[in-house]
């Protein structure tokens, strides 16, 4: 313990005041996650200001060998930013925006911006930053590069991974991996910046971004449709990206009891139908041309419905209306947590599987156990959902989780039999790692071999993804 005591001296001797805490209530701030499932501890919180300082820091704890855990604004979903034990790096007061150019559309900042202020800078400069989630009003650029997150509008402009042109990385020994350009095409070797995104601050801690910009759309239009199935929701994605010429944004899938949810425990929600379908989808077009994106979305939903699509539609009349439509969709993930804890399967798989696959793995957990629903959510126009299986009845706990763990087995094998993925955009952290291992050893392996090159002493994040 004195040994770990003056290690740890070490790492705060030449940092100023501000930058590290042992104030046991702040550091518990950081220490829980946002589902509440997870509850960590750490010796020491550590807060710099500058990479310079992410730098010393590092050295000094690959030096003493001293694991540390980076966290952005611990809105993660798996476990991968609560630290149990490990020294804590928060990036909340690396927060600037270092630049910002229109005519190459992008914008550099450091890893502790929250996205939202990115999304705002952006819009301010006449330009469009598409990421969107959720949590944007707290999750930071550092993060969300650290799991790749995806958000609602992957359909139409890809994962964090496609909107990244450079990233400042500080390696574990304290060297500085620079490249903020923000060039387009660099054809001189391995692009490394790829390593350092999704690895879930195992390999390195990023400091700072070159985001790709994307120029704003001159209209956008909202709708939520009801769909019978999701198989006729993935019918109805395929006639609406042709109709539009690909001009849909995105396509959000929402089951009635996840709407039934987010309207009983969400205030200000409604379901905008006027008869409330088993399934329903909130769909965004986009285009360049002033008041083309509503006449466009009316024409494709008019045609869809001749097609026996959609039985029922409402279009956004307002940017309000289209607000409100979107406040229902984002409502779910809290309205879930206030019914109670569910076993969560953040998945994918193919577009064209997404159909079979639901039907599938929802008849399997109601076999399982007469006592769960599924609510089943997300965007099913990348493949992705969100499948999750809850009690029927209110107050789920941890209890619950462990006992559905064979059916999330079987769920995951059912992702397998449909060519899918077991981690969709919210990381593996330490919720997945088994199965992660087990489900893909030969890849585990790689990712190992290339962990051991950068963190040979194996202090980034050490729990997290494919372990030490």
């Amino acid at each position: 313990m004195v040994g770990m005591i003056e290690a740890l001296k070490s790492v705060t001797a030449a940092l100023p005041a501000t930058a590290w805490s042992t104030d046991v209530d702040e550091i518990a701030g950081h220490a829980r996650d946002w589902r509440g499932r997870y509850q960590g501890k750490s010796p020491l919180l550590l807060k710099p200001g500058s990479t310079e300082e992410v730098s010393q820091i590092l050295k000094a704890c690959n030096d003493a060998g001293i694991a540390v855990l980076p966290q952005g604004g611990n809105t993660g979903l798996v476990g991968g930013s609560t630290p149990q034990g490990e020294v804590l790096i928060s990036l909340k007061r690396m927060n600037q925006v270092r630049a910002l150019n229109t005519a190459n559309e992008s914008l550099t900042c450091e890893a502790g911006a929250v996205l939202e202020t990115i999304q705002n800078t952006a819009a301010e400069a006449g330009k469009h930053f598409p990421l969107s989630l959720g949590s944007q009003g707290s999750a930071m650029i550092g993060g969300l590069i650290s799991t790749n997150a995806g958000g609602v509008h992957v359909l139409r402009y890809g994962m964090m991974r496609d909107l990244i042109l450079g990233l400042e990385v500080v390696l574990p020994d304290g060297r500085v991996l620079s490249d903020l350009s923000g060039l387009r095409k660099d054809n001189t070797g391995y692009d490394l910046k790829q390593l350092f995104i999704g690895a879930e601050g195992t390999l390195g801690i990023v400091t700072a971004a070159t985001l790709k910009l994307f120029p704003r759309p001159a209209s956008t239009a909202v709708a939520i449709a009801a769909v019978e199935s999701p198989r006729q929701a993935v019918e109805l994605l395929g006639f609406m990206k042709d109709q539009t010429g690909g001009a849909v944004a995105a396509f959000e899938l929402m089951p009635k009891n996840a709407i039934d949810l987010a309207v009983h425990h969400i205030p200000g929600v409604r379901q905008p139908l006027a008869s409330a379908p088993d399934w329903a989808v909130l769909i965004e077009l986009i285009s360049a041309e002033a008041e083309r994106a509503p006449a466009l979305l009316e024409e494709a939903l008019g045609a869809a419905f001749e097609r026996e699509l959609t039985s029922d539609a409402v279009i956004s009349q307002s940017d309000a209306q289209a607000a409100s439509f979107w406040a229902l969709r984002e409502a779910i993930p809290e309205a879930e947590k206030a019914h109670g804890k569910a076993a969560k399967h953040d998945v994918s798989v193919p577009v064209s599987n997404m159909g079979r696959f639901m039907e599938d793995a929802i008849a399997l957990a109601e076999a399982a156990d007469p006592d769960v629903m599924v609510i089943a959510f997300g965007h099913v126009g990348d493949g992705n959902v969100h499948f999750n299986v809850a009690r029927k009845e209110p107050g789920s706990d941890e209890a619950f989780i462990e006992r559905m763990a064979p059916v999330t087995a079987k769920i995951y094998d059912l992702v397998d039999t449909h060519g899918g993925s077991i981690s969709a955009e919210h990381g593996v952290g330490i919720l997945k790692q088994a199965e992660l291992a087990a489900r893909k050893p030969t890849e585990v392996a790689v990712m190992r071999a290339i962990k051991q090159a950068l963190d040979p002493k194996g202090i980034m994040n050490p729990r997290v993804l494919i372990g030490n």
